[in-house]
């Protein structure tokens, strides 16, 4: 007990130094260039890794310090905000274990530590180290995902744009997926503002649609619907010769739609009509 509490004087003294040496035999093991945020903040995640490790001699096995996981989480977030892999994470942490086991390892030897003190600590430090890399993936996925959710909702706003080309006339072109999801999009936050820009005739291209299906069928149907609600004229265009069969095969109905090859004829019997 003396020699542990011995080792937990000695790692609490001299924390910075031996945090510094730390890191800098992890970065050699290293087969890649770490940037020098990364290595700072390494450096004092580290000091306080050694100030709770020396004081957790006393206290629960699976107790944790909370620099450690703000440390581990905020790793994850920046990681995932800059686009990278996960696995650029991961790939350190055989190399930082090995140095932690050569590290304990010598200090046990230095302070004449009996076997059972040596697995004690070594297994709070494996237990630290895999709570920080669950951490790290953790908060990597949650960032991740909140990126991708604000990346598809650019997305929708792009890809759903309504294009005034004259007075009353406006055209929705409709481009990749139309889904439940895109639907809601439609519904919500398109529709709603039709009226507000006066269009009086819309146009539905579907020239970017590659897909044709009952379930898309269905979404159509549904804005069509609603735009009649509102007392706006619709007509379809670009249903392609493939998206027409499919179409037809599925059982869709389009004979309660105007239909046109393209936009200018669209416009063309919009304007014979007025």
């Amino acid at each position: 007990m003396r020699s542990t509490l011995t080792v937990a004087h000695y790692l609490n003294e001299n924390a910075e130094y031996l945090a510094n040496k730390i890191v800098d035999d992890i970065i050699s093991k290293f087969g890649f260039q770490v940037n020098r945020e990364d290595i700072e903040q390494a450096r004092q995640m580290y000091v306080e890794f050694l100030t709770f490790l020396s004081d957790s001699f006393d206290c629960d096995e699976g107790s944790i310090p909370e620099e450690l996981l703000n440390w581990s989480r905020q790793n994850g977030e920046r990681s995932a905000a800059k686009h990278h892999r996960i696995s650029e994470i991961l790939i350190r942490y055989p190399d930082t274990r090995m140095v932690f086991a050569d590290f304990i390892l010598k200090i046990s030897l230095d302070h004449e530590l009996s076997t059972a003190d040596v697995v004690l600590i070594l297994k709070r430090v494996h237990h630290m180290l895999d709570v920080s890399i669950n951490e790290t993936v953790l908060a990597f996925e949650r960032k991740s995902q909140e990126i991708l959710e604000k990346t598809r909702s650019e997305l929708r706003e792009l890809s759903t744009p309504v294009v005034p080309i004259e007075n009353g006339v406006a055209v929705l072109p409709l481009i990749g997926t139309i889904d439940a999801d895109r639907t809601e999009h439609l519904m919500n936050a398109v529709l709603p503002k039709i009226p507000e820009l006066q269009v009086e005739c819309l146009i539905m291209d579907f020239s970017g649609i590659v897909v044709m299906d009952s379930e898309v069928a269905g979404h159509i149907f549904n804005v069509y619907r609603v735009l009649g609600l509102l007392g706006i004229d619709v007509s379809v265009t670009g249903l392609r010769p493939e998206l027409a069969i499919s179409a037809v095969s599925e059982g869709i109905d389009f004979s309660s739609i105007k239909t046109f090859a393209n936009v200018k004829q669209a416009i063309e019997s919009i304007k014979q009509k007025n």
